[in-house]
């Protein structure tokens, strides 16, 4: 995979970004550079490395979850810029 000024310009837009064309162009060079790196990866042998699972032997202490400070719908939606009767109104994000 190449890293090119089409995808980066995609990105930019997908991250909301505005970058210099000095900073694209280094961007471009950068990523290439990861994708390098992490392409060296994929000559090593690993057939006779098992998968590591767990990076330690620390045991996971969980609790029981507690409602505690509930608030109302009422008290939640009272500040709410935009709301009907049960839920907040937010923009929608996504393109269609």
């Amino acid at each position: 995979m190449e890293i090119d000024k089409d995808l980066i310009l995609k990105l930019e837009k997908l991250a909301r970004l505005q970058l210099s064309e000095t900073e694209r162009t280094q961007l471009t060079g950068d990523l290439n550079n990861i994708l390098k790196m992490v392409s060296k990866l994929e000559e090593l042998d690993t057939d006779n490395i098992k998968p590591l699972i767990y990076v330690s032997d620390e045991i996971n202490r969980l609790r029981a979850d507690e409602v505690k400070n509930q608030v109302s719908k009422v008290e939640a939606l009272k500040n709410a810029p935009d709301k009907d009767e049960n839920y907040f109104k937010v923009p929608n994000m996504m393109k269609k």
